[in-house]
């Protein structure tokens, strides 16, 4: 029994030993290592060529059912003056339709009565942006009284992307340069990068008139101005 005893002790040991041995492979890869962190940016520039706007239709009336009546009329109205521009189906999707009583107040403060408010806003893609003034113009003569925004986008932007990120690396890796140089050091392999996206966008706010209101107007003007891809890349090197 003893003999036993000792020789699980002895093996016991052994693996103690053998978990605690090999351990300088885990203490060279937890070495500190001096780096230098650069970041660089690069930009590319694009034309718009789609624009995302938000139309809508305000009316009131005495009763809900007199608002929703005229509402879904002028709704009706404006979405076919938007397929008669060139808009698929595909590209107007209904995104908000609320309907709310507002009480209406004499000068002395008390309530005269309630009028019933409906609200019914579209989400359309426009990809006819020589066009967009006149869509505008034909969407506001058509009932709508609401435009919310209209915002530029481009459909592929992948190429505009690998540009700019091949700026901002090249950028990244001229500063790295310099500022060892300037510190009298040397660079060693690459231990790490990361890069982050920002793409802005110009927005045009504004809100038209309704029905009839811009019958003697010329088209609405539309600067889709340029966009700019902005990226930003984070080197690390080791020094020596």
């Amino acid at each position: 029994m003893k003999t036993k005893i000792v020789l699980v002790a002895i093996l016991a040991m052994a693996l103690l030993l053998s978990a605690c041995g090999p351990t300088t492979i885990n203490q060279a890869a937890s070495e500190n290592v001096r780096t230098l962190n650069v970041n660089g940016v690069g930009q590319a520039f694009l034309s718009p060529d789609i624009a995302y706007i938000y139309v809508g239709v305000h009316t009131e009336g005495a009763s809900a059912s007199e608002a929703v009546e005229e509402n879904k009329t002028q709704t009706t109205a404006v979405i076919e003056a938007l397929k008669d521009a060139g808009v698929a189906d595909k590209d107007i999707r209904t995104t908000n339709f609320s309907i709310w009583p507002s009480q209406q107040y004499a000068p002395d403060g008390t309530v005269s009565g309630t009028v019933y408010m409906v609200d019914n806003s579209v989400y359309v893609v426009v990809r006819d942006l020589e066009g967009l003034g006149d869509l505008l113009d034909s969407a506001i003569n058509a009932g709508a009284n609401s435009i919310n925004s209209v915002q530029f986008d481009v459909a592929d932007k992948a190429e505009a992307l690998k540009e700019a990120r091949a700026k901002a690396v090249e950028d990244a890796k001229k500063q790295a340069t310099e500022l060892a140089e300037a510190a009298g050091i040397s660079l060693g392999e690459l231990q790490g990068i990361e890069f982050y996206d920002a793409s802005p966008y110009p927005m045009f706010e504004g809100k038209g008139g309704g029905g009839g209101a811009m019958d003697t107007a010329a088209a609405v003007p539309i600067q889709p101005g340029q966009l700019t891809i902005s990226v930003t890349v984070r080197l690390s090197y080791a020094i020596q």
